[in-house]
């Protein structure tokens, strides 16, 4: 099994778990398989791009296997070892335009 750790901004669509056990191969296996358990969460990952054989992340989605980013690697196709942890990292923007508020 892998474990797929959920950051508190996706956790409304896997009903406040922060982490889930999945089956798969590689990294898309993996989140399609996340995908299956909680489907709203699909839209939040993956990018409509019209080609349903070859979803692509979000631009704002990073994942990382063991620590490494998929992007160095081999992207959704990056194989996945049992026991793996995966983390779903969702970019962070934002700022206060260089103002201080303390």
């Amino acid at each position: 099994m892998i474990n797929v750790l959920i950051p508190y901004a996706l956790r409304s669509f896997t009903e406040r778990n922060a982490e889930v056990e999945v089956d798969g191969k590689t990294a898309g296996e993996a989140l399609n398989a996340l995908a299956g358990i909680y489907p709203d969460i699909k839209t939040h990952l993956f990018a409509d791009n019209g080609n349903l054989t070859a979803p692509q992340l979000r631009d704002f989605i990073n994942l990382f296997i063991d620590g490494k980013n998929i992007n160095t690697l081999q992207g959704l196709d990056t194989p996945i070892a049992d026991n793996s942890e995966v983390m779903i990292i969702p970019a962070i923007a934002g700022g206060n335009n260089g103002v201080r508020t303390y």
